[in-house]
């Protein structure tokens, strides 16, 4: 079965060639008619992949303590501009804003808010969600919107879903992995003339015929505008996404279509596409921008380094039998180790300008 937006791609391949794996994953993705986030509500159980601040209030309230206390490490800044890129429904913001207010009232009556979202249709979702800060929240299409001043910045899945470039292995060396039609006039990979820097792979013995390298320029420059953001006014970043925090080879490009993993080909623009986050590469972009790298740590010890345990069973007190098995599930799935889990796969990135000790990544006494 093919997608409309399937066979306007076969239009152009059929008109100008082969197209990149960037091009293919910015209109899977953002194609003004038939892009996956420009044409439905992707969260959640009815729709094809459920975030972690939809299995439960615990992670935005969790980034909200961690937001206070970096809010208060850096000198309780009266007028702080609170930024979200990529907000999905809105669920996390009002989440973080909840115990925002509650904990940090000064915070809460002094700052901004701000979102970054191109997506009508999520705006409208994330108006709803944000509907007790009416008039104190702002929507943006770019970073570069959001007026000067004292940053502090959360990002959940924002960075796999900027699109990547794909190199393959052959016989004389790399060569960029484009998207153009096969034997049957379907959607293929094929292997085109350009190449790629051999400083940017990894070092070692060259990997068999075949192998994947993927770079992410695109992601690169986001993590770039961020850092000189924070380095020019101060502030604090968390970036989470699911990714690996050394540069490696492998093909990390994958769809997704109603919670289950689908051929990144077979249905754009009607399945949600995403690559893995190389860490290691983000981490060195914001060094080289004068940041201080709090740390990279999974996502189960960062939760749980900020509480989530003693703040599920705060949550949970009084509450009848089935709530709390729903909480404690809720707790696993989100901080859970093992392969595969989201306490394990998903990895929390702090970064900050001025350098200031942040919990959990408070380095030991005498270190």
């Amino acid at each position: 079965m093919t997608t409309p937006l399937a066979e306007k791609i076969k239009s152009i391949i059929r008109m100008n060639g082969p197209i990149s794996v960037t091009d293919y994953f910015a209109l899977c993705l953002a194609d003004p008619d038939y892009g996956y986030y420009k044409t439905r509500d992707p969260f959640g159980r009815a729709g094809d992949f459920v975030t972690a601040p939809e299995v439960s209030q615990l992670f935005g309230e969790m980034l909200g303590i961690f937001l206070v206390h970096a809010w208060q490490r850096h000198g309780s800044s009266e007028k702080a501009r609170l930024v979200e890129i990529g907000p999905g429904r809105g669920t996390m913001m009002a989440d973080m804003l909840r115990v925002i207010a509650r904990l940090a009232p000064e915070l809460y009556t002094g700052m901004t808010i701000h979102m970054v979202e191109t997506s009508e249709r999520l705006r409208g979702l994330q108006r709803t969600a944000l509907s007790a800060h009416d008039g104190r929240v702002s929507w943006h299409d770019g970073f570069d919107e959001v007026p000067d001043g004292f940053t502090l910045i959360a990002t959940n899945e924002l960075f796999d879903a900027i699109p990547i470039r794909q190199f393959v292995k052959t016989a004389t060396g790399f060569r960029e992995r484009l998207v153009g039609l096969g034997a049957d006039d379907e959607l293929a990979f094929v292997t085109g003339a350009a190449g790629i820097d051999p400083a940017l792979l990894p070092h070692g013995n060259p990997p068999p015929d075949g192998t994947i390298f993927e770079v992410a320029p695109a992601r690169a420059a986001v993590m770039q505008a961020m850092s000189e953001r924070l380095r020019g006014f101060g502030g604090c970043a968390v970036i989470i996404d699911y990714g690996h925090t050394v540069t490696n080879y492998g093909d990390t490009l994958q769809a997704v279509l109603k919670h289950e993993y689908d051929p990144p080909l077979a249905h754009p623009g009607e399945a949600d596409l995403t690559s893995h986050v190389d860490f290691e590469t983000l981490t060195a972009v914001a060094s080289a921008c004068g940041l201080h790298v709090n740390g990279c740590v999974p996502q189960g010890d960062f939760l749980l380094g900020l509480g989530i345990l003693e703040r599920a069973g705060q949550l949970g007190r009084g509450k009848d039998a089935i709530t709390q098995e729903e909480i404690t599930a809720a707790v696993e799935r989100l901080a859970g180790s093992g392969e595969g889990r989201m306490g394990e796969l998903f990895k929390v990135l702090v970064v900050s300008s001025p350098e200031v000790e942040l919990s959990p990544f408070r380095r030991p006494a005498g270190v």
